[in-house]
């Protein structure tokens, strides 16, 4: 993610160096919008290719939070399908099916990381406290809420940067805007993965 954080405020450069260097009475400049549009196809698969190669790295934590995703998964599943029965919603529930217990399993662990990320903006010593109220019953676990955080600011800083390959097209100073628009949500990536609760 740092890597793409510096091709982002790269790419920008490239669009706004010229522009900064030209005479102020000059009317039109010539820029490149080259890596805007590199960077903007590359981050998604930047961002896989760290993941896998850290997976290969530390494969003793990977298995170890593979297990305790397993683990906090079913109970999450086991939480949902009790509360299915205490509200005795039966296979007829209505004209929109509400999710499965799995599926209500993974939706509890995105809304986890999505109000530790929003929290983490306002306060990072909230959201930690935030992170360990989560965790307390034992449907999640610290790692994967933090993962889910992570998971959910690379998505916007994603987003910025799919909006300045459309935009690098028209309007190369748009697209570098959008390039550093990205910045921020990878940055906060890089510390909520580097954050260290346990």
């Amino acid at each position: 993610m740092t890597n793409l954080i510096g091709a982002c405020a790269e790419a920008a450069g490239e669009v706004y160096g010229p522009i900064a260097a030209a005479p102020p009475d000059q009317e039109g400049v010539a820029v490149e919008t080259l890596s805007c549009l590199r960077v903007a196809m590359s981050g998604p698969l930047l961002l896989d290719l760290a993941r896998s190669e850290d997976a290969a790295r530390w494969p003793d934590a990977v298995a170890r939070e593979e297990a305790a995703s397993r683990r906090t998964y079913a109970a999450r599943c086991v939480l949902a399908e009790a509360q299915d029965a205490v509200h005795q919603l039966g296979p007829d529930r209505g004209p929109v099916p509400l999710p499965t217990a799995g599926q209500g399993a993974m939706m509890d662990l995105v809304g986890a990381g999505d109000e530790v990320a929003a929290c983490w903006r306002r306060d990072p010593q909230e959201a930690a406290a935030l992170v360990l109220e989560l965790t307390a019953g034992g449907e999640l676990a610290v790692d994967e809420v933090l993962d889910a955080a992570v998971d959910a600011v690379v998505v916007c800083g994603l987003l910025a940067l799919a909006d300045a390959r459309t935009a690098a097209a028209a309007d190369p100073s748009t697209a570098a805007e959008l390039c550093l628009a990205a910045v921020p949500h990878l940055a906060l990536a890089v510390t909520l993965a580097s954050a260290d609760l346990d």
